[in-house]
């Protein structure tokens, strides 16, 4: 929490807010059950109305996460943006943008809310953080879904884009985004996407022949449209994880626009062969990069796991819009300093481990610690330089 403190002391805001910020994420790291606002007051001296309050107001998240992105990212380090949309249960019928939403969990449509999020990847580490957060408007016109969906991600994007590095060129995205208005939506941010194609997507070779003589008509542009089960005309890249990597150039008939094209062919099964084909809108893009930055997107899956299971992403009671985009915001960033502290404390020569149950654990000690010596009158400032503060404080830690 030191990063953080640090980092809001040196901007321009009032004390209380500062305090609270700092608070709230300790609070939310140290309790047990839901990240609720009657159990918040549980574990700290406010009350469940001061949270209310304070979540009212409005606070730049995505410059905080900035920053603690960049403290722990060294600005050389390859990186790469990640979206996806996330489901969030909700019952009740009174909750702001209340609709049917995608769930995956479930791969059906279900009743409930939805955030976008975005996030940087480490791709040297392997780690995603949280940069940004927003709530999904419900839909509102059956006939428009996608239409509606992918206006509201593009206008994300858009207060995104501004925070962004200009060596973080790539988004990427899961099959749903493979569309020609996201497409051209992030090219207006100038800015490239990643993805999957369908399996059955219409693309075409462009033609490398010979060109005609002046007068004898106009030049041939294409030369045929791809069969996915011959790869004849790819070239080969190399072999990743028992996956053969083939690439070209090609044109997409439906989004009328050039891609770079990867198959990952799998072979590994003889009597089964599958491929996969993902895509990037820079045609210069490495294809072996390109494989490895869709593997990466993955990063932000975690993020919403980890979020939903320790720092209550799913758990907000309030049916106020203000209360819940703080919320949504406060839980990933709150995610986001655990992750921090964790690594801070691991030396470079050592593999990334997370565990977030590890960081709850030392905070809910170190909580209940102060509050006995506070009730015993003890200067827990003092005790806290005993070698027996530290094992009290990591007691129940998971052995890694």
């Amino acid at each position: 929490m030191d990063l953080a403190e640090k980092i809001l002391n040196a901007w321009t805001m009032t004390k209380p807010q500062r305090q609270f910020l700092l608070h709230l994420c300790t609070t939310i790291l140290a309790l047990r059950g839901k990240v609720t606002f009657r159990n918040l007051s549980r574990y700290s001296d406010r009350s469940a109305r001061t949270y209310a309050r304070q979540f009212d107001q409005t606070f730049d998240f995505i410059g905080l996460n900035r920053a603690l992105i960049e403290a722990v990212v060294p600005i050389d380090t390859p990186r790469l943006i990640a979206f996806d949309p996330c489901f969030i249960p909700k019952a009740g019928k009174h909750t702001p943008e209340l609709g049917y939403f995608w769930n995956g969990c479930h791969s059906r449509a279900e009743k409930g809310l939805e955030v976008s999020a975005f996030s940087v990847i480490d791709l040297v580490h392997h780690t995603g953080y949280a940069l940004s957060v927003q709530q999904t408007p419900a839909k509102r016109d059956r006939r428009t879904d996608d239409a509606t969906l992918i206006d509201s991600y593009l206008s994300h994007l858009r207060t995104v884009a501004p925070y962004l590095h200009p060596d973080e060129q790539h988004v990427a995205v899961d099959g749903q985004m493979a569309n020609q208005k996201w497409l051209d939506g992030v090219e207006a941010v100038e800015l490239h996407t990643i993805g999957k194609l369908r399996r059955d997507a219409k693309l075409r070779f462009f033609y490398t022949g010979p060109r005609r003589e002046k007068g004898s008509g106009r030049q041939k542009t294409y030369d045929g449209q791809v069969d996915w089960q011959d790869l004849t005309r790819f070239d080969y890249v190399t072999e990743q994880d028992g996956l053969h990597l083939y690439t070209q150039v090609l044109n997409h008939v439906t989004f009328d626009r050039t891609l770079r094209v990867v198959v990952v062919l799998d072979r590994r099964k003889a009597d089964k062969t599958r491929y996969v084909l993902l895509f990037s809108t820079d045609l210069d893009l490495d294809p072996v990069a390109l494989f490895y930055m869709y593997k990466a997107r993955f990063q932000l899956e975690f993020i919403f796991r980890d979020a939903k299971q320790f720092t209550g992403l799913a758990d907000a009671q309030t049916r106020d819009p203000q209360r819940l985009h703080f919320h949504f915001n406060a839980s990933l960033t709150t995610l986001n300093i655990a992750k921090i502290e964790q690594r801070q404390s691991q030396t470079d020569d050592q593999p990334m481990v997370y565990s977030i149950a590890n960081v709850k654990a030392d905070y809910f000690n170190e909580r209940f610690l102060h509050h006995i010596f506070s009730m015993c009158g003890w200067n827990w400032k003092q005790r806290k330089k005993s070698p027996l503060y530290q094992q009290l404080r990591e007691y129940g830690r998971i052995a890694a």
